[in-house]
């Protein structure tokens, strides 16, 4: 053992990385959670029998470092079948396939959401991307997403149809602004392996981590309220003076360099006696007057996420509805238009407003020397706003920010 006093703030996937690295080298860290739980922004709810995770998310198989650090068969993920599910007032249809095969996957459908050159495009993009290397893709200039599709000749047909809908669920901004490395390794990630969730929802992934541990502590409902060099100092007016210190948390004002900007949504849940689906894909409203981005069955995807046999409906919303006060029923009134199943019959169960979902950054990375964490002496900084935003990227700046520490930088 050694003796040396570590502590991290916060018990997200990042502190939750760095604790398990300390550990192999030794070391017992101290934890300090604001919270009464771990996971930070992957959490899932029991609510009356329903598994609710706190934003749709996904666990992407392709990830490196989630081999890492989870056994992905003990978490029995539940996989999404490949394609979506396009829906629109006047018409829904499948896509098969779109990544792994579009020559076939597109073959019935494809004439809806774009041209035959689209098809050879895309074809061309996967076939590129997989053989680009991760950090490539990270160092490559950088565009916004959009100017990327139309720099490399898809039309605006697909681009309304199929990427917007498909990315701004993942990036959770309207635009397609997000930079085309990002676009790139989430492209790379959905085309080499798949998106899944562990069989009892995405909170599973943070409990795995925690259960790696055998000697961290875990202080929770403890506010850290300011830092000043190597002391701690609580919401409840106690300091604690730390050797070392490594701050994963997306509260930034505690590193003195302003708050970080993050992208929201809205994520509802309603059940309903039977998935209009059928079938382990994601839905994707292609109409901009929509308030509806996705919307997917769970119970589709896996079973557990439902006690009574009922299915259960994750709707996110990437649109500013703050100011609706009446957004469970204007959804349901959506849903029925996209289903043709009387709103009704839709019975929420709880509405999520995650105002700190996906941070925003300028800079994409993959990695970063681990010397870069350093805030100052003995401080250390991790969180996926460091490098890109991803469940990758956490683990990515939890490590490298314990590589720090163990090295004593």
């Amino acid at each position: 053992m050694n003796d040396k006093s570590i502590y991290i703030i916060g018990a997200g996937i990042s502190g939750l990385v760095a604790a398990i690295e300390l550990e192999k080298a030794g070391y017992y860290p101290v934890i300090l959670e604001a919270e009464d739980r771990i996971g930070g922004r992957i959490k899932t709810d029991e609510v009356d029998g329903y598994l609710l995770d706190q934003g749709f998310q996904v666990l992407l198989t392709a990830y490196p470092e989630i081999h890492r650090y989870l056994d992905l068969d003990k978490l029995e993920l539940k996989k999404f079948k490949p394609g979506a599910v396009i829906f629109r007032p006047d018409a829904t249809f499948a896509i098969h396939d779109p990544l792994r095969n579009p020559l076939k996957g597109f073959s019935m459908a494809f004439s809806n959401i774009g041209s035959l050159w689209d098809k050879v495009k895309l074809f061309t993009l996967i076939k590129n991307l997989k053989e680009k290397q991760i950090d490539t893709i990270f160092t490559s200039p950088q565009t916004t997403t959009l100017e990327y599709l139309n720099k490399l000749g898809f039309s605006k047909k697909i681009i309304e149809n199929f990427f917007a809908p498909f990315f701004k669920g993942i990036f959770l901004e309207t635009s397609l602004a997000t930079s085309s490395r990002m676009f790139e390794f989430v492209f790379k990630m959905f085309a080499e392996g798949h998106a899944a969730v562990p069989a009892k929802g995405m909170g599973q992934v943070a409990q795995q981590l925690f259960e790696n541990l055998e000697h961290t502590q875990i202080r929770f409902n403890t506010t850290v309220a300011g830092l000043k060099k190597n002391q701690i100092e609580l919401a409840d007016g106690n300091t604690i003076t730390a050797d070392d210190i490594i701050l994963a948390t997306t509260h930034n004002k505690l590193t003195g360099q302003g708050e970080a900007e993050f992208h929201q949504v809205t994520n509802l849940y309603f059940t309903l006696q039977h998935s209009f689906i059928g079938k382990a894909m994601i839905g994707l409203v292609t109409d901009e007057k929509f308030l509806i981005n996705n919307l997917t069955f769970m119970t589709d995807v896996s079973p557990h996420y439902a006690s009574d046999g009922r299915a259960l409906l994750s709707v996110s919303v990437v649109k500013n509805v703050e100011e609706l006060e009446n957004l469970e029923e204007l959804i349901a009134l959506e849903l029925q238009v996209l289903s043709g199943i009387k709103a009704s019959y839709f019975k929420h169960v709880k509405t999520y407003t995650i105002s700190k979902a996906l941070p925003q950054i300028k800079d994409l990375k993959n990695w970063m020397p681990y010397q870069h964490t350093k805030l100052y002496d003995h401080v250390h900084l991790a969180g996926d706003y460091m490098l890109n935003g991803s469940i990758n990227a956490a683990m990515t700046s939890g490590r490298l920010a314990a590589e720090a520490v163990i090295a004593g930088d």
